[in-house]
């Protein structure tokens, strides 16, 4: 009730902060009133390393450990061996056998958000530019994270910059980061003069290296333009030290081509019309599939949980789904 009551004030005051009323679709531009109502629906998932039996995470995590404080985890028969202080003696009455409480140490993991706001992510075709989806992934997530009690940060970049918000576990740290995200997706639009800068990604990665020295969760949110050897390795060495999550944000036109009629594609610059049959379709599907393959591949490779977040979807729904909630 607490949380619904501050979400509700948070969107009041984004609603008060944004100037940019109702004239831009908030599916193709970045909206900090939406961005902020996320955090009513960053429930139903957790970045813990216990995991749902259907989560991509489940299995995946390796736990750090902070302090010496206990969260209580289950009540379950006892044990040769159990403390006996923990004996629940209500319930061992009640069972007429012997049950314990069972405790986990309390669990501090800083998260580090790595967010793509490149002009590559600036493409939709059915429900949200790329941008927009890896605006709200980061949105849930951090909401999420502070609502658990954890700490959270983020490294927002473009084509041209990197920008930090520092790790924090407070509401204002998490609305910072979210007008540095609407920040950058206002430099995003159809006419934009940037051009796509692949070697960005490894940037950003650098950053994150820097910030994420020993047992952090690292989240990168991206579609993966400029996936190399050299970013793999970068990968390599953040997760030798913390967890990583790598979130796919991809459109589906990345893995369904449309499949009657000519169809034009663009470098940004060139443009060339591609008939729906004939040798050009073929490894234009070939490249597409390859590009998130390539991806993909990165769960076995470097042993990191790859989410595939479309922008076809609502985003809310597809982090609860891949998270392990029905």
């Amino acid at each position: 009730m607490k949380n619904t009551l501050q979400s509700n004030r948070d969107a009041a005051r984004a609603a008060e902060l944004s100037n940019r009323g109702d004239l831009v679709d908030p599916r193709v531009q970045t909206n900090l009133h939406e961005l902020v109502r996320l955090r009513a629906k960053a429930k139903g998932f957790s970045f813990l390393p216990k995991q749902p039996v259907n989560s991509l995470l489940a299995g995946r995590h390796a736990s750090r450990v902070r302090g010496r404080g206990l969260n209580f985890e289950e009540i379950r028969a006892y044990h040769a061996g159990d403390d006996i202080r923990t004996i629940d003696w209500k319930v061992t009455a009640r069972l007429r056998s012997p049950h314990t409480r069972v405790f986990t140490e309390e669990r501090d993991r800083p998260t580090l958000l790595v967010v793509d706001q490149r002009i590559g992510m600036f493409f939709g075709t059915q429900h949200n530019m790329k941008s927009v989806s890896a605006a709200e992934t980061a949105a849930l997530a951090a909401w999420r994270v502070i609502d658990v009690g954890d700490r959270v940060g983020m490294i927002a970049f473009d084509d041209a910059a990197c920008e930090t918000v520092r790790i924090g576990r407070s509401r204002d740290g998490v609305m910072r980061m979210l007008r540095c995200l609407v920040d950058f997706g206002n430099r995003l639009h159809a006419d934009s003069p940037a051009k796509p800068n692949a070697s960005m990604l490894c940037r950003a990665l650098d950053a994150a290296e820097r910030i994420a020295t020993h047992d952090h969760l690292v989240v990168v949110i991206s579609d993966f333009f400029g996936l190399d050897d050299m970013v793999r390795r970068r990968l390599r060495k953040i997760r030798s030290h913390n967890d990583v999550i790598a979130t796919l944000v991809h459109d589906p036109i990345a893995s369904q081509l449309p499949t009657s009629g000519q169809f034009v594609i663009s470098d940004g610059e060139l443009q060339v019309e591609v008939p729906d049959k004939g040798r050009a379709m073929k490894r234009l599907k070939e490249a597409t599939a390859g590009r998130i393959a390539e991806v993909l591949s990165l769960q076995q490779e470097l042993r990191i949980p790859v989410l595939p977040i479309s922008a076809g979807e609502d985003t809310s729904h597809q982090v609860q789904r891949l998270m392990g909630r029905h």
